[in-house]
């Protein structure tokens, strides 16, 4: 299995494989990960033309900068052998799957990665996998689904099927997906993995897509799926450590070490004592602030 690299996941956007245009432009926006997708976007008529565009999308323009997804349609569909055989093919950094509800469901599509990597001679276990949680059965499942299988390192929270699914109306405020974001955020944690929040839908609310996002950071989130290129930099700007954040971090981490070298088994700032989740929070913030292109010498540079 291949050695996972960190990605930055704090927007993901889509781009239609039967839009050239949108998959050109896409790579000009400021979104960590570029998702060209197979499924939802492309009307059947057009998906034998979709698979060939993305293929040659990431043989030639493929950006650099960008996590790169390709998301196929489900494991049951018409369409997923084809689609699985040409997105493995075109070498992306993850898969994103569909209507996931059950751990055996990305095992076996991990099994047909694997299979098709080793044809063409791939690397084994190159290929990541991001399920999405799109029905109650996949919140219910979602611990299981998080560990299924060492390719999956992130999960991501879809509400429109989920709410249709839970015979639920979806609105803006969320609260009807607010456990199923607390479920798959939990299943996240406790496997390791990424936790991606809900499209906010209203591509001209600003305000409201700005109270969602900071919901969601403030629950714990990783990311967040966006379907507008104006709705990037919003989440990118709360999904990315403030300098306040990372000052305190830093000094944090150094209180944390002038403790040790002074043998000090307890360790205090500003009063307050400092403990191992304080610790680690710390160092995550830190790590995310480099993943974002920040300097932590006081020179700020954001992606």
């Amino acid at each position: 299995m291949a050695e996972r690299e960190i990605h930055l996941k704090r927007t993901g956007l889509y781009a239609s494989g039967c839009s050239p245009v949108n998959m050109i432009q896409a790579v000009f926006y400021n979104e960590d990960m570029l998702v060209y997708d197979l499924e939802d976007s492309v009307p059947a008529s057009e998906k034998d033309a979709a698979r060939i565009l993305v293929y040659q999308m990431m043989k030639h323009h493929r950006p650099r900068d960008k996590y790169v997804a390709i998301r196929v349609n489900g494991l049951y569909s018409e369409y997923f052998e084809e689609d699985i055989q040409v997105a493995v093919r075109a070498n992306p950094d993850a898969l994103r799957i569909p209507k996931v509800e059950y751990a055996r469901e990305v095992q076996e599509i991990s099994r047909r990665v694997a299979e098709i990597e080793e044809k063409i001679g791939l690397e084994a276990g190159k290929i990541e996998l991001i399920c999405n949680i799109e029905s109650y059965m996949g919140v219910l499942n979602a611990r299981e689904i998080a560990s299924a299988d060492p390719r999956v390192t992130a999960l991501t929270v879809s509400a429109e099927d989920l709410t249709a699914s839970m015979k639920a109306q979806r609105t803006k405020k969320g609260l009807e997906v607010f456990y199923a974001r607390n479920a798959v955020l939990l299943a996240c944690r406790a496997a390791g993995v990424d936790a991606l929040d809900v499209v906010f839908s209203d591509i001209n609310d600003e305000e409201g897509l700005r109270e969602d996002t900071a919901l969601a950071k403030n629950l714990g989130f990783d990311g967040k799926s966006v379907i507008h290129p104006r709705q990037i930099d919003v989440v990118n700007g709360f999904f990315t450590p403030s300098q306040k954040e990372i000052n305190y971090a830093l000094r944090v981490l150094d209180a944390v070490e002038k403790g040790k070298k002074a043998g000090k088994g307890a360790v205090t700032l500003d009063g307050s004592m400092i403990d191992k989740p304080i610790e680690l929070r710390a160092r995550t913030t830190l790590a995310q602030a480099r993943a974002a292109g920040i300097k932590l010498d006081g020179m700020v540079t954001i992606k």
